[in-house]
């Protein structure tokens, strides 16, 4: 009878313990959507990246003594795309971010919010304080949809990227027959014209992630879902500056002052809005500015992550 008890226990403790967490697969999040994951890396302290699309490649060297998930959002990348339009939002996004983190039983985890992400994060962490450790936005877009900055703190290219003449080629590539024919190839020629805007100095581009092979990312699927959901629903998000008086905890923000997806400008708001913050300034950097200056903007990150203030990071009055 007692060897019985015994190991009735030990199946019970068996059956409540939670599973072993697979490295790679899919999460499925409240509404059936599933988003594939990645982790790299084991440690004390979980980081959270959406978008690894975009990050995966260079961000995975931060993985050495901690835990890296990341994931691509609903809709992009290898995740699932979605039929419901009403669920391409920013707001299923934060969601999804919470799915992710109950997924790989992350009690506080540091979030990187990459471009709308920025905004994202900020609005989870908002909601969530007491779930999140510190904060890093990369290249974030402004609080607010068309906040206007000086000229000082927008990319102010001297010459339009990309040039007229590339300009003229992807209009010529969009109406010709290869969209339908070839979707793929037509991303890849999409990619190949439109690259150099993500950096500053245009002999990087090469360097920029070619996501082409994931069909999400062919123009028309990509164009259906920024529709909806920049268009529709973050171009119309006005989430008022005493929302995220609750975002207390330490938040970097990394911003290249030729970013011409995200204005530099939007950087420094958002980092002198915070009463505990810092931005880092990558000079002549674009969208991507881990890609211009990956020793800066990597040794950033990773002194930031270890708890304390890279020294290339400034506070920024308001």
């Amino acid at each position: 009878m007692r060897l019985l008890i015994v190991l009735a226990a030990v199946a019970a403790l068996s059956t409540d313990a939670p599973a072993q967490i697979a490295r790679e697969g899919f999460i499925a999040t409240d509404d059936g959507i599933r988003l594939y994951y990645h982790i790299e890396g084991e440690g004390a302290q979980t980081v959270i990246v959406p978008a690894a699309l975009y990050l995966e490649r260079d961000l995975a060297a931060l993985a050495k003594g901690r835990r890296m998930v990341f994931y691509d959002m609903r809709g992009r990348g290898r995740s699932d795309r979605v039929e419901d339009t009403t669920h391409i939002t920013i707001q299923w996004d934060v969601r999804d971010l919470e799915r992710v983190r109950r997924h790989v039983g992350a009690e506080r985890f540091v979030p990187v919010g990459f471009s709308y992400l920025g905004l994202m994060v900020m609005m989870y962490a908002a909601e969530h304080p007491e779930r999140v450790e510190r904060v890093i936005q990369i290249g974030p877009v402004p609080r607010k949809y068309g906040t206007e900055y000086p000229r000082e703190l927008t990319a102010n290219d001297p010459s339009p990227v990309p040039d007229s003449a590339t300009r003229a080629e992807l209009s010529r590539v969009r109406q010709s027959e290869l969209p339908r024919t070839d979707p793929r190839a037509h991303c890849v020629r999409e990619y190949e014209l439109t690259r150099t805007t993500l950096v500053g100095d245009a002999r990087l581009a090469e360097r920029v992630p070619n996501v082409c092979h994931m069909q999400n990312e062919w123009p028309a699927n990509f164009r259906r879902h920024l529709g909806y959901h920049f268009v529709g629903s973050v171009q119309k998000l006005d989430v008022p500056w005493e929302r995220f008086a609750t975002v207390t905890m330490p938040v970097l923000t990394i911003h290249g002052t030729r970013d011409r997806n995200a204005p530099y400008g939007a950087g420094r708001e958002w980092a002198s809005r915070q009463p505990n913050a810092r931005l880092l300034t990558v000079r002549g950097a674009a969208h991507m500015p881990w890609l211009d200056d990956p020793r800066l903007v990597l040794g950033a990150m990773e002194t930031f992550l270890r708890g304390e203030w890279p020294s290339e990071a400034d506070r920024v009055q308001r």
